[in-house]
Formats: C-alpha cells, structure tokens, sequence
C-alpha cells in the first residue's frame, strides 16, 4: 500500500514540480510572488481541453484505448502557446505598469487580484462544472509489486522528465538561458552588459507559463479539469519553491516530489481534505528549520 501511495505522490509531484519552477522563474527575474501563477495554470488546462473537444468533436471525447496521442500533444503545444500568450497580456496590462512604481507589495496584491480575474474569466467562459479529457476508463497495470498505475499517468512521469531536461538544457547551453539566468542572478549588471531586460522578462513569462499550463494539463489529465483547480494548487507551487529554496530551479524540482509524496502519504494517517494542510505544514517548518530551503541559493 504505501508504495502506491509513493507512485501517486511522484505522479501528483510531477505536476506540482513543473508548476513551482514556473513560480520559481518568475520570482527569480522578476522578483516577486505571483499569486496568478495558479490561474495560468487553470487556463492551461482549459486551453487543451477546448483542442481534445474539437479533435474528439464531441464534448469529453476520447481517442481510442489511450486519451493521448498526437492530438493530445497538438493539445499540449496550443496550451502552452495560448497560456503564454495570456501571461503576456496580463503583463502587459498589469504588472508592466506596476514595475515602473518598484513597489513589491503592489505586484504581490496585483497578482492576488488578476488571479480571482483570471479564475472568474474560466467560470464565465467554461462555467463551474468539472470537465474530462477522455470519457474512457483506464485501467490500471501493475508495474511493480504493489504498484498500479494507468498509461496516463506513466505519459505524465516520462514528459515531465522530459521537460526538466530540456529545461536544464535550455538554461544552461543556449544564450537566451544564459542570458535569462544572468538578469536572475543581477539585473542591473546584466543590462549593462548588453542583455535587453524586457526582452527576458517577456522570455520568462513565456516559459513560465508555458511550464505553468503543462502542469495543469498533466493535474487534469490525472484528476479533473476545475476552474478552482490551479488556486487550489498555488499552496503546492510555493510549498514546493520554498522547500528547495526559493529562486532555486533545481529546487523547485526536487521540492515539488517531496510535497507530492509527502501529501499523498499523509493518506495513510489523515484524511486526504487535509493535503493542503500538509503542504502548508511542510512550509512552515522548512521555514523555521532551514530558511533558504533544501539547496539554498538560486540556480546557476
């Protein structure tokens, strides 16, 4: 048994990991904690869901014995794409304004209200029913003694890999990583050596949503698809970032599967309502314990 509930947490981890380093990316370059970043991932999963209904052409259609595919990684990119696309706006509409004032405070409370924006567009545009990518009922095969789990879940475990990979490729071989990692690291240096600023910011609210939307496609995939999903997820996300260490990617990473086996093993002993709480509670010892979190210190 709890070795199932290990396979769930580093399936729900996957998720939450790919969120928080979206969280962490915007807190690095940007420097502050964007409450929105919840919504981003809500609209992720919409985003997709509007791709698998017109593939399907029929509401929580499916394709076959398995609900991904070619049309699902079609559903992926567009998500991605749209997601940044509205990060952009929102930036453009809200945040750009307010980092003229370089009043934190303000970006905080800004990005708590364009996160109730954003949550209240989706009940609007979707309504508050919860919604499926596939009406098909997977059926669990045994991997290892003890563990069950569903071709899904195994797509979200492998693609997450994937990304993070990619990601530390991106950061660390291209220029535009470099250069991003370098505005993280010290702004004003950066933009003295040439790096245009806006145009990493811009950079950054792309991969940080697109990262943001993945996360709420794979959580939707392996729950449900709810206009709450990604509020409800946000305490996950900043678990997460402040248990690796807060501007930490690889952090982010290694936090997000700890608060997803840790939430999912709490199963065991308390009822699964209090996840969340376990969550909050894993922050705020890392937070009495160890300030700077696992690794301490921003990614280079």
């Amino acid at each position: 048994m709890i070795a199932q509930y290990l396979a769930d947490g580093i399936i729900l981890g996957s998720s939450i990991a790919l969120g928080a380093v979206g969280l962490t990316l915007t807190y690095n370059i940007l420097n502050f904690a964007n409450f929105s970043h919840g919504s981003l991932l809500s609209w992720g999963a919409y985003f997709a869901w509007v791709v698998v209904v017109a593939f399907s052409g029929v509401q929580g259609g499916t394709f076959g014995p398995l609900s991904f595919g070619w049309p699902f990684v079609a559903a992926l990119v567009f998500s991605g794409v749209m997601t940044a696309l509205l990060a952009l706006v929102v930036d453009w509409l809200v945040f750009r304004i307010l980092r003229k004032s370089n009043i934190q405070v303000a970006l905080v409370i800004a990005s708590f209200g364009a996160s109730l924006l954003l949550r209240n567009l989706i009940v609007l545009v979707f309504g508050p029913e919860p919604q499926y990518y596939s009406d098909n009922i997977q059926i669990a095969q045994q991997i290892l003694p003890g563990v069950r789990v569903t071709p899904d879940q195994i797509f979200v475990v492998v693609l997450s890999i994937v990304l993070v990979v990619v990601l530390h490729l991106f950061l660390t071989r291209t220029k535009l990583g470099k250069a991003m990692r370098a505005t993280a690291d010290n702004a004003a240096l950066a933009q003295v050596s040439g790096i245009n600023i806006h145009a990493i910011v811009r950079w950054t609210w792309v991969v940080g949503a697109s990262l943001a939307a993945v996360a709420g496609v794979f959580f939707g995939l392996t729950v449900q698809i709810l206009p709450d999903m990604g509020f409800n997820l946000v305490l996950f996300l900043f678990s997460a970032a402040i248990l690796g260490g807060i501007g930490s990617i690889y952090g982010a990473i290694l936090g997000g599967l700890v608060i997803g086996i840790a939430s999912d093993l709490s199963v065991l002993f308390f009822s699964p309502a209090y996840k969340p709480a376990i969550a909050f509670a894993i922050m705020i010892l890392v937070l009495l314990v160890r300030p700077s979190g696992i690794l301490g210190e921003k990614a280079r």
